[in-house]
């Protein structure tokens, strides 16, 4: 039996670098070698709060890697070939994927939540539901494909266009980051980034933000007649009532954070949210039709073309023996991060 390092979650806060059976691809999958995988906030209150829909598990969902085998009757991808791996596999049986909605598939599988996910060496997967990217993107950059058509999907439902006011909460994180950049591609004449954080100011500004002020006061100051667009990236349980007070007339807010709280909206911004006809919208993940859809297949696109910026908003990359430790501390907030990257290459043993 062929072994590899994974890191297995037993129970919330019970996580161990192990050492496991290698997965072998069956019928129509490909096993994948891993090259990266990032942390998502989901990945945090999965291991530290919440546990997940089965254990064990080895968590992990935003990542990239290169076809090491193939199995029986696979046509799509070839030893080799690098890919970005979508983490949800639809059923294309139900009401919403017959409909080309994958994101609200009612019964889907995913990786690192509910089937194993790629912390670790090795992941087996079905090979159709993979997307190649180019050999010349850096793989690091192929597993944050997820978090910036996350941050896609949520704009592709809004009314941004040339001119437009637009707002990010939580700005400073990677779904933030790209959501600027994507604002800012699609013709936004302001794009401000709202976040708590000073260390994460410099780094929305990288991103292309026009301001990024902390606290009141210096909020106040851009927030004008209000935005037209306000993404929330932040699932801060303040923050719904805080984008209805700052929107324009007929201004939109989309929400893509997890609160994990009950929101209360003020009777104030209520008021403000009925007589400027506000829209909340709602958006969850990031995939359309044809499967993975167009936020996936344009993200790689701008990736590889420049026109996306992502190495900057990495602040780790470390080894699976890392993983753990970092992502309690992370969800702790007792380090300073943006976008942790780990790298099984660089394990230490």
């Amino acid at each position: 039996m062929v072994q590899m390092n994974a890191v297995m979650m037993y129970g919330v806060g019970d996580i161990r670098l192990e050492q496991v059976e290698k997965p072998e691809p069956g019928p129509g999958e490909a096993l994948i070698k891993v090259a990266a995988c990032g942390v998502c906030g989901s990945d945090m209150d999965r291991m530290y709060k919440k546990g997940p829909h089965k254990l064990p598990l080895i968590c992990g969902h935003e990542f990239s890697g290169v076809i090491e085998a193939v199995g029986e009757g696979v046509t799509s991808v070839a030893p080799g070939d690098h890919v970005t791996v979508p983490p949800m596999l639809p059923c294309f049986k139900c009401g919403p994927c017959e409909q080309g909605h994958y994101s609200l598939c009612e019964d889907y599988d995913y990786y690192g939540s509910r089937r194993h996910g790629a912390y670790a060496d090795y992941v087996a997967g079905p090979a159709d539901l993979l997307l190649k990217v180019p050999d010349s993107l850096d793989l690091r950059a192929a597993a944050m494909v997820d978090p910036a058509a996350i941050a896609l999907h949520a704009i592709l439902k809004t009314k941004l266009t040339i001119g437009s006011r637009v707002a990010v909460t939580g700005g400073g994180g990677p779904i933030g980051l790209f959501a600027i950049q994507w604002a800012k591609l699609m013709g936004a004449s302001e794009v401000v980034s709202i976040d708590v954080s000073k260390e994460k100011v410099a780094l929305a500004l990288e991103a292309g933000a026009t301001a990024a002020p902390i606290g009141a006061d210096e909020l106040a100051a851009v927030v004008g007649d209000g935005f037209d667009v306000i993404i929330d990236t932040s699932g801060a349980k303040a923050v719904p009532d805080q984008a209805v007070a700052m929107t324009a007339r007929h201004g939109q807010v989309v929400l893509i954070g997890i609160p994990n709280a009950d929101i209360t909206i003020s009777d104030k911004s209520w008021a403000r949210m009925m007589r400027l006809e506000t829209q909340i919208l709602g958006s969850w993940n990031s995939f359309s039709a044809p499967f993975p859809g167009t936020e996936w297949t344009t993200t790689v696109e701008k990736l590889a073309s420049g026109d996306l910026k992502w190495e900057f908003m990495i602040t780790h990359e470390l080894g699976l023996d890392a993983v753990a430790e970092t992502i309690k501390n992370m969800k702790e907030r007792t380090i300073h991060s943006s976008k942790v990257i780990f790298m099984p290459e660089k394990t230490q043993l």
